[in-house]
């Protein structure tokens, strides 16, 4: 019975092409595969991040995010993953207002579409350059350490972050070094002795940009070589995606405004849009759950 259903069937029924699989449009279909693709791109790279954070030789020690994301913009003091937080916060707000605006599509609402895509532009924005902040600071470095001749690390710190002249900041001082670990220490030294140590130190280093190689970052403040490495290719490929998605939302509600889907009868597009924007979002929180938190 089966082979006589079949046979009724013409070829180009059967292989004429021209019928979307599992009810979905090839739009989306294509957009589902690309998210695939993409996410084992971003599984891959946390992978090895992974590897390369639990394979360090003894004695070393990987850096941990509250002990590196510290700043806020325009502020002195320690906050902790603050800002790391507040970046969070705005990506999955933005994703919540595209929600919004793929079911206002569904409804034909073309004010209401503008309004959450606008919303989630913005949103997007305010994460790439949060973004940007981040990575200044990241390069310019919180505080580093000297190298003294006898092989002595002590950790500066001052109140402003200061890297540039951190002898004359407030609250300059500076921590003796236990093994590699950012920032562990117990020995305080302030006050004229710790300016005293830091002029015959012979090296400070701090940020994560000196020196730069063929084979990536060989020294930073923070530990490991790797851990900027890492933290410069992961948080730069997704904040590429994030970008790229801005650009995208932007294009998509300027057709919005001059009213091409709503001529076409559908908000299709908006809708694909909105899969690429929560994958984006998705990422993020596996990046700030292995970067930053654990």
């Amino acid at each position: 019975m089966a082979g006589e259903a079949s046979k009724a069937l013409s070829n180009d029924v059967l292989w004429g092409g021209g019928r979307s699989p599992f009810s979905v449009s090839y739009g989306k279909m294509m957009m589902w595969f690309f998210l695939v693709s993409d996410a084992l791109t971003f599984s891959a790279l946390l992978v090895g991040y992974g590897f390369a954070r639990h394979s360090l030789p003894p004695g070393e020690a990987w850096p941990l995010g509250e002990s590196v994301f510290r700043a806020l913009p325009f502020t002195h003091g320690d906050f902790p993953l603050m800002y790391v937080a507040f970046m969070t916060a705005v990506l999955i707000f933005s994703s919540v207002t595209m929600v919004l605006a793929v079911e206002a599509g569904h409804r034909m609402y073309k004010q209401g579409v503008i309004k959450w895509l606008f919303l989630t532009v913005i949103g997007g924005a305010i994460f790439v350059g949060s973004q940007v902040w981040e990575w200044g600071h990241f390069i310019h470095g919180s505080g580093g350490y000297i190298t003294m001749t006898n092989g002595d690390k002590y950790w500066v710190h001052n109140d402003e972050h200061d890297t540039e002249n951190p002898t004359e900041a407030a609250g300059f001082h500076l921590v003796k070094a236990e093994g590699d670990r950012y920032l562990a220490g117990h020995e305080h030294v302030d006050g004229p002795a710790a300016v005293k140590l830091f002029n015959e130190a012979v090296s400070y280093t701090h940020g994560a940009l000196a020196p730069w190689s063929s084979e990536g970052i060989l020294e930073n403040e923070y530990g490991p070589p790797q851990y900027a490495n890492f933290f410069f290719f992961i948080t730069g490929f997704h904040g590429f995606h994030v970008f790229s998605g801005v650009v995208i939302n932007f294009i998509i509600m300027l057709m919005v405004i001059k009213g091409v889907f709503h001529r076409r009868g559908h908000y299709e597009m908006v809708e694909k849009a909105g899969l690429y924007w929560h994958f984006v979002d998705l990422v993020w929180v596996f990046v700030f759950t292995f970067f930053y938190l654990v």
